[in-house]
Formats: structure tokens, C-alpha cells, sequence
């Protein structure tokens, strides 16, 4: 929720996840560059370079003080940053700590090793996110393994699948986007230690060394090569959590498409008005999966801004570096948002075999037109076999009548009986294929994704 200062956005504020929040605030962010500062003087003092008695100094200050924000938010409005203000606050009435701390860094040095910190640790929450969506998911998936309903293409009736087989591709999609935040976090999770222009001139002569222990010390990966202008890990992480959002959205989309009381098939956990109009008293709207998909829409369009800050040039930006400033934390808090929403839809998820059973009978049951033409095919031939059950389906459609009453309307006995008893050619439930096959696929695929997760320890916070 705002605290009344700032502007009023409810999708996060509102319906985010507020452990994502806290660690997206202020105060954390100024934990963190506070942490990085106080890393580079301890690894300097163990190198003799600056007196150990003055890294203390900047330890204790850095693990005790408490910052003005609003003095600090009013040095960065007059010199663009704020680290300046805050080394100003850190020093004041501590001459030594002040010659000496931040010795050789430069202020996106700290800002971009103090998103690193922040990265890593926001990241292992929406990884634990991940985790618990695709675990409702697999519930789901291998609960109604068998629960037969219609397979919808172009948002018509198609052939009939399961609603575990359908849970399962969201399954998948999810154990998918566990290895692509991995790999995307070690990329992102990376000490910056360059000084003014990559140069790591003031640094001295043992700048690789005090870059390895600065690292060491922070827990984060070390490079050589400066990484000032070059944000595209940054832009990776942006892609990977608007992904991620894009199939929450997707999964919303389709439960609020299926809980339609046309369809009636699913429908969001209930509670007391919960969804409730202010003028309509039947309304039950789904508000999770509305959340979620705005969230998720929101999220990819911050892609495009974080593919703009990739475009600094020479060895510094000139405000490209600024659109991450707000880009990446809200493409992280809407992910987080999505994710924690999407949690709650899938655990508390009502589903109606009865409901889905019924659906399939709908249209005269011509859900089954397939199954018809496949076996004529095998006497007639492909095509002529669809034109022959196209027909059928027409008649059945004009007339009301069922597929099975269409057929013995329309096909010749000696075709008729090449199709069997027709009460087992035309039920849904004998048709569904490799679905058993799937949820078992997409259950090894989530348990493989969650074995990897766990072999590499998770995410450190």
C-alpha cells in the first residue's frame, strides 16, 4: 500500500506480494549500497591499503545509522544520484571515514553492485514463488488425470482432452521458467567494480584483487571486463520475469474464459462478496485472474524499456542507465504479484467434472467428428471420409439432432457399419489419447526441474 507520499498504484500496492515489496524498497536498496561501500574498505584494510581501525568505523556506521531518505532524496535532486548524499551522511563527523571510504568506486560502481545484492535476494523469492505454483499445478495435474472436458482450439470445440493434461502444459511452462530464472539470476548476481570509466585506474595497481575480495565478501560473482553500458544480463532478468508473467497470464485468461457460467467449468476460491459488484448482486468476478492478467500485461511492457537501457553508450550511460531505475523493480514486483496470485488461484481452484462432462455433449456431441472421420478413412480414405463427416456435422447442427442420429442419417449402411457401435465411437471418454501419458510427462518434467533446484541449493537470499 502507498505510504501516502508517493503515487497510488494498487495492482502492487494492493494485490502484490508485500515480501517482494520490502525487498524492493528504499531502505533496502541503501542496505545494500551501504554493504557494498563497506565490503570495498574492509577489502582494501586487508590488503594494508587503508587502516583497519577506519573499515571498522565504516562497518559500524553502515550496520547502525539511520539515513534521512528525504536529505537524500534532496542531494540526489541537485546532483543526480545518491550516493553522494549518503557517503555525505555516512562521513559526516568522521573525518577519516570520510577520506576514505568509497577509495577507487564510482557511484554506478555501488548502485549496480548493490542491485546485484538486491537481485539476488528478490530472485530467490520469486523463484520460491515458481516452486509453489507449479506444485499446486502438479496436485491439480494428477487429480484430474482423468477428468474428461472439451479441447478448445481457436476458443471452439475441438477434440476432447483432460483438465489434468491441460494443467500439465501450464506445469511444464512453469518447470521451464525455474531453469531460465536460474541461469538468468547467475548472470545478473555480479559484482560492479570499475571506477569512473571502466578503467579501475584508482583502484591501483591490485584492483583485480580487491574486486575478488569485495565479491567474496558480498557473495557475489566477479568479473574483469566492466559491465557499465553492457546491461544485457539486466535486460535477460527483465525478459525472463515478464515470461514468467506472461503464462501466469495466460493460465488467468482461460480461468476466467471456463468459469463463464456458459462453460461453468472452473471457478475461482469463493468467499463471502468476494468478487462482489456495487449495483449487482449475482457477481462473483474472478478478481484473482483479473489481477493477474493486467499484472502480467504490465510486465511485458517493460521489456521494450529495459531493451532501451541497452543501447548506453561509451563507458557511461546518459539516462538510458536511469529507465532501469524503475523498469526492472517494477517488472520484478508485477512477476512477484503474478506469481503469488496465481498461487492462490490454483490452490483454491473449484473444478466441476459434471460441468465438463456435460460440455462435451454440447453441439450434438459433434466433438467426436474426428474420431468418425478417422475410422471411415481407413475404407474411404482421408479426405473423402472429413467431406462425409463435415456433412454429418452440418446435419446435426441445422436439425438438433445428435452426431450418432446424423451418421445413420447420412451414411450409406455399408459405411455405417464400418464404424462400430456407435455409443463407443462417440464417447468423449474412450477418446483422449496419450492425456495419461502427458500429466506423467509434465509430473517428471516439474520433479526434474525441482531436483535441479534443490542440487543446487536453491537461491541464496
Amino acid at each position: 500500500m502507498s505510504d501516502g507520499r508517493g503515487p497510488f498504484l494498487p495492482l502492487v500496492g494492493v494485490f502484490g506480494d508485500p515480501e517482494t515489496s520490502e525487498l524492493l524498497s528504499e531502505r533496502a536498496a541503501i542496505k545494500a549500497w551501504l554493504d557494498v561501500e563497506s565490503a570495498l574498505v574492509a577489502a582494501q584494510a586487508s590488503l594494508g591499503i587503508v587502516p583497519l581501525h577506519v573499515a571498522e568505523q565504516v562497518e559500524a556506521r553502515a550496520n547502525s545509522m539511520s539515513i534521512d531518505e528525504a536529505a537524500m532524496h534532496e542531494g540526489m535532486r541537485l546532483v543526480g544520484y545518491p550516493i553522494l548524499p549518503l557517503l555525505g551522511a555516512v562521513g559526516f563527523d568522521a573525518p577519516e571515514v570520510a577520506a576514505t571510504i568509497h577509495w577507487g568506486a564510482t557511484t554506478q560502481d555501488i548502485m549496480d553492485s548493490g542491485l546485484a545484492l538486491v537481485l539476488r535476494g528478490v530472485l530467490a523469492r520469486i523463484e520460491m514463488l515458481i516452486i509453489e505454483v507449479g506444485d499446486a499445478a502438479a496436485i491439480l495435474a494428477d487429480r484430474h488425470r482423468g477428468t474428461a472436458m472439451v479441447g478448445r482450439t481457436h476458443g471452439q470445440p475441438a477434440v476432447p482432452t483432460t483438465f489434468g493434461a491441460k494443467v500439465a502444459v501450464w506445469m511444464a511452462e512453469v518447470a521451464r521458467h525455474c531453469d531460465r530464472l536460474r541461469a538468468a539470476r547467475e548472470r545478473a548476481a555480479v559484482l560492479s567494480l570499475f571506477g569512473a570509466a571502466g578503467t579501475s585506474a584508482a583502484l591501483g595497481p591490485r584492483s583485480r584483487e580487491i574486486r575478488r575480495l569485495v565479491a567474496e565478501r558480498l557473495g557475489l560473482a566477479v568479473v574483469d571486463v566492466p559491465w557499465h553500458t553492457a546491461r544485457d544480463n539486466l535486460a535477460e532478468v527483465g525478459f525472463v520475469l515478464a515470461a514468467i508473467s506472461a503464462t501466469c497470464g495466460k493460465l488467468a485468461r482461460e480461468v476466467i474464459d471456463l468459469s463463464r457460467p456458459e462453460i461453468g467449468e472452473l471457478r475461482e476460491r469463493g468467499a463471502d462478496h468476494r468478487g462482489a459488484s456495487s449495483t449487482m448482486p449475482q457477481k462473483a468476478n474472478p478478481i484473482a485472474c483479473e489481477v493477474v492478467v493486467g499484472m502480467s500485461s504490465l510486465a511485458a511492457q517493460q521489456v521494450p524499456a529495459l531493451l532501451a537501457a541497452m543501447r548506453a553508450g561509451h563507458e557511461r550511460a546518459a539516462g538510458e542507465w536511469q529507465i532501469e531505475w524503475d523498469a526492472l523493480p517494477t517488472v520484478v514486483a508485477l512477476t512477484a504479484g503474478c506469481l503469488a496470485n496465481t498461487r492462490d488461484i490454483l490452490s483454491g481452484l473449484s473444478v466441476f467434472p459434471d460441468r465438463m462432462r456435460a460440455n462435451l455433449g454440447i453441439d450434438g456431441g459433434t466433438i467426436m467428428a474426428e474420431r468418425a472421420m478417422i475410422r471411415l478413412a481407413i475404407q474411404v480414405g482421408r479426405a473423402a471420409a472429413y467431406d462425409l463427416v463435415h456433412e454429418a456435422c452440418s446435419v446435426a447442427r441445422h436439425t438438433g439432432i445428435g452426431l450418432g442420429d446424423a451418421l445413420v442419417r447420412t451414411l450409406e449402411p455399408h459405411l455405417l457399419k464400418e464404424l462400430g457401435p456407435l455409443d463407443e465411437l462417440l464417447d468423449p471418454e474412450s477418446y483422449l489419447g496419450d492425456t495419461p501419458a502427458v500429466v506423467e510427462a509434465a509430473l517428471e518434467i516439474w520433479k526434474t526441474a525441482k531436483a535441479r533446484r534443490a542440487e543446487a541449493g536453491g537461491m541464496a537470499t
